[in-house]
């Protein structure tokens, strides 16, 4: 909504400024496409983020970089002079909003465990996001943890069944914040 306006912002100013069509009270002064301007440039980001989380081929292990970047951009946006003091306000409150999610991340061992395994991610996503020695060698307990309670004593009946060793443990570790 915002781009399709600030596209047709020349012919939103002319249809307002219709006395007739007493549309005057809703047109927009310069103050106001800036900020329209600004916020499409702030969210963007979001927007993008929805799209790709949209598409048929998401997965767990994606999440938590996605929030590393949304956080990334954020972060840039709210110290930014470019934007009005109101934008970088309200991207301080979207940040709060991202800590939260990322909050409800480390309450689930299951995101964890998906970077861990990811072929791409593994560890190395962890140490690369500068995260504390501590929350990965957490990471990496996680998973040999879950591994040993819902893998190790498996049976292997014959080459297409395994027998159920029993309820996997839930290792849920204190919250990280960004």
């Amino acid at each position: 909504m915002l781009e399709y306006s600030l596209g047709h912002q020349k012919a939103i100013d002319m249809v307002t400024q219709r006395r007739k069509v007493d549309l005057r009270k809703l047109e927009l002064t310069d103050c106001d496409w800036e900020i329209s301007e600004q916020l499409w440039d702030v969210l963007k980001i979001l927007k993008d983020t929805t799209l790709f989380f949209s598409r048929s081929t998401p997965n767990l292990a994606t999440v938590i970089p996605a929030m590393d970047l949304i956080n990334e951009r954020l972060t840039m946006y709210s110290r930014s002079k470019k934007y009005l003091p109101s934008i970088c306000a309200a991207v301080r409150l979207a940040k709060l909003t991202l800590n939260r999610y990322y909050q409800m991340t480390d309450k689930s061992d299951v995101y964890c465990i998906a970077m861990v395994l990811h072929l791409r991610h593994k560890l190395s996503y962890f140490k690369m996001a500068h995260w504390e020695e501590e929350w990965i060698e957490t990471a990496e307990t996680l998973v040999r943890t879950e591994f040993n309670c819902s893998y190790l004593e498996l049976e292997i009946i014959d080459n297409n069944t395994l027998m159920d060793a029993g309820p996997t443990v839930d290792n849920s570790q204190t919250v990280r914040s960004v």
